[in-house]
């Protein structure tokens, strides 16, 4: 870089996981009864939080300077919610669904905000016993912002098919490598986002939504990816959880790399093709079935391509700006992940290996601090 001026802004990082939380016994989730979240909150104050069942854990990261900062905290967090599950006789997990468990049997966290979800979904709140990975990236200006998120609604599949870590459901292996998005599709306002020519475009959408009383308020759009109402930043929510810190900082640099990226092309006046929203699906779903082991659509030559292969198309579209960014340890995990499996893909493995979905439950929990 011959000019500071020409350098990427640092696109700050925060990182949200959802745990579960397991009795070492049955396997099988464990309500809390708030403890965990209480112990975690003299420690952590507001980076932990409850969840609508009481059998699930949220942490966030304060914000990150950079992908290094993003390991240190998540490792951190970890390390003190398995701390935690542990004083109470409990052990903790990631995975974006439980093998066998039972939404009807867990209990809902006593806050007025869940009570107010339960009471306008109904079971479809009630079964959305689910876990994921967001990722929030910081740009400071909203037009930007908006144009970004546009663009990277193409990459959602790309990502996701490498986070699928949600196999089973309900005690049956559902045929999916990620089936959380389908339990979460119940839900009003998820799924991809629309395109949105401008910034007013988009407030008028929210203000009309507000208006008459189909949300409260903007955080009850759900999209995979959406620009976040209180804070500057797009936020990804279409991942998996990851069983690991490696794999979900893996993700977190590449999702950070794919913003950068469209940023670099959009400052000179490069703009990514924006792709219709009705296409992308049919790649998310092809992602969320086959994981990184099926075909994607290769729009621009209109043909199915292996996923594998439009992964490593991302990872050399996005290497101009990994070094500057200082991931690129980081975003070479891919490889790992590519040679492994996804988190779906070692689940299916153990459940073949042992006809037990129990195996797979002390799998999912053996890995959650591993690499600590």
């Amino acid at each position: 870089m011959t000019s500071t001026s020409k350098k990427l802004p640092k696109f700050t990082l925060g990182v949200e996981e959802e745990y579960m939380i397991i009795d070492p016994k049955t396997r099988d989730l464990r309500s809390h009864m708030s403890k965990i979240v209480d112990g975690g909150k003299i420690q952590l104050r507001e980076q932990v939080k409850a969840e609508m069942h009481q059998s699930v854990v949220e942490v966030g990261t304060n914000i990150c300077q950079n992908i290094g900062e993003a390991r240190k905290e998540v490792s951190f967090l970890r390390k003190k919610i398995d701390e935690l599950a542990k004083a109470q006789g409990l052990v903790a997990g990631a995975s974006s669904t439980h093998p066998f468990a039972k939404w009807q049997d867990q209990e809902i966290t006593d806050d007025p905000r869940y009570h107010n979800i339960v009471n306008e979904l109904k079971d479809i709140a009630r079964s959305n016993l689910i876990f994921g990975l967001h990722v929030h990236v910081g740009i400071e200006s909203r037009e930007i912002a908006l144009q970004l998120m546009n663009q990277a609604c193409y990459f959602l599949p790309h990502i996701y098919a490498l986070t699928t870590n949600s196999p089973f459901w309900e005690g049956r292996n559902t045929g999916f490598k990620a089936f959380r998005a389908k339990v979460f599709a119940k839900f009003p306002r998820t799924g991809l986002p629309e395109y949105f020519d401008s910034v007013q475009s988009y407030d008028n959408f929210l203000e009309i939504l507000v208006k008459t009383n189909c949300i409260d308020n903007p955080k009850k759009i759900w999209w995979d990816l959406r620009m976040h109402p209180f804070f500057s930043t797009i936020e990804f929510r279409i991942c998996d959880m990851c069983l690991t810190v490696d794999e979900t900082i893996c993700i977190v640099a590449l999702i950070q790399a794919v913003v950068a990226k469209l940023y670099k092309l959009l400052m000179s006046n490069t703009s990514f093709n924006i792709y219709r929203i009705a296409l992308i699906r049919e790649n998310k779903f092809r992602a969320a079935r086959n994981g990184v082991e099926g075909l994607l659509i290769d729009f621009g030559k209109k043909i199915e391509v292996p996923t594998r292969d439009l992964i490593m198309e991302l990872l050399d579209f996005i290497d101009d700006v990994v070094d500057e960014l200082g991931s690129r340890e980081e975003i070479n995990y891919v490889h790992k992940i590519l040679e492994r499996g996804t988190g779906a893909d070692q689940q299916l493995a153990v459940f073949e290996q042992t006809g037990s979905l129990e195996a797979v439950v002390d799998f999912i929990t053996s890995k959650f601090t591993e690499g600590l």
